[in-house]
């Protein structure tokens, strides 16, 4: 941005830079920074991504912009409309690289990359640095300078880390138990599935927890919104999938909760690495069933470290939840399934970010 400020606005404007995210929920966050550092400098920027109207975002181009913060799926939508001008660009900034790999957009990137000006400045950013996020820098970064702001792979040392032994059939109460006892007021708790987050936080409501979920099959309306109430501190629980583990800055996030392990060790890293952050101390709970051992020894391989274990009282492995007492059998009647004749979308998901 200095950069850009320092030559000078141009007539008429022209994207200069081009920001790409992973997720809808980054490139706002973006945006939001670019909006805070550029408050008094003579710089335009703008926000495009999908789940939200193209129309609005078609109308802040056309008033013309030096900076476009996008998901590669929303970029591509606009350059078929031609409501985008990407042969100016001078720097490029790609930003969760290595998410970037997992989420599939790769190919979007390279056609992307064949519409900018051979002559940029190219900027890569990415928590982990596996082979494959050195390969795609290859494909395109000339002599790059690395930068490490870190270790590979190491959590906060102001993350203080604890695991409870719990069957896998009394988390939830389990994890109810930590919040009303401890009283937690701002946890971010992660589950492996999307219908997982969405029943584990409407079980929590159950409970009397002011809870909500956020992940990619929420429309982009109710994801804002949960994400606004939970920093606002008028959520006590944000459930969420993975699409929540990279990027968000929630200021002095005090506890993240693993409900269920991650399959790949790399991404508890990124998930508790959403508290403890810019010097404030933070706790990472994961609640581990027998099923979740092996993917805890995992994470702990990667880390280099043990993870405390501390069975919570009255919740000890091997206990279950009472089973409910069967309701007495009613007489049959059919019924019309609930959605029938509903047309479901297992597409675009990907292209939706």
């Amino acid at each position: 941005m200095q950069r850009l400020n320092a030559a000078g606005p141009q007539h008429p404007r022209r994207v200069r830079t081009l920001v790409l995210t992973p997720t809808r929920e980054l490139a706002a966050q973006v945006h939001e920074s670019i909006r805070t550092y550029g408050k008094h400098l003579n710089l335009r920027a703008t926000c495009v991504f999908g789940g939200v109207g193209i129309h609005p975002q078609i109308a802040e181009l056309k008033r013309g912009v030096d900076i476009v913060v996008a998901t590669p799926g929303r970029l591509l939508d606009h350059v078929q409309q031609r409501t985008v001008d990407l042969r100016f660009v001078e720097i490029l900034v790609l930003d969760e690289g290595d998410r970037m790999l997992d989420m599939g957009f790769i190919p979007d990137i390279r056609r992307i990359l064949k519409l900018l000006p051979t002559k940029r400045q190219n900027l890569l950013f990415s928590a982990t640095f596996p082979d494959e996020v050195r390969t795609l820098a290859a494909t395109f970064m000339h002599d790059p300078v690395t930068v490490e702001v870190a270790r590979r792979n190491t959590p906060a040392e102001l993350v203080d880390q604890v695991a409870h032994p719990v069957s896998h059939d009394r988390k939830r109460a389990l994890l109810s138990h930590l919040v009303k006892s401890n009283d937690w007021q701002q946890v971010l708790v992660f589950t492996r599935t999307k219908h997982g987050a969405n029943r584990l936080a409407e079980q929590l409501e159950r409970d009397g927890i002011e809870a909500d979920a956020i992940h990619g099959n929420k429309s982009q309306g109710a994801r804002t919104r949960a994400l606004k109430r939970f920093k606002d501190q008028e959520l006590r629980v944000l459930v969420a999938t993975d699409i929540a583990a990279r990027g968000l800055d929630i200021e002095s996030l005090p506890h993240v909760v693993n409900f269920d392990l991650p399959h790949v060790a790399e991404d508890y890293v990124h998930r508790i690495g959403r508290t403890g952050r810019a010097g404030s101390s933070g706790a990472a709970v994961s609640l581990v069933s027998h099923e979740d051992r092996p993917l805890l020894t995992a994470i702990e391989r990667l880390m280099k470290r043990s993870v405390e274990l501390k069975v919570i009282p009255g919740f000890e492995p091997g206990q279950h939840s009472p089973r409910p007492q069967a309701e007495p059998q009613r007489p049959y009647r059919p019924q019309q399934r609930q959605g029938q004749g509903q047309r479901r979308n297992f597409g675009g998901q990907r292209r939706a970010a």
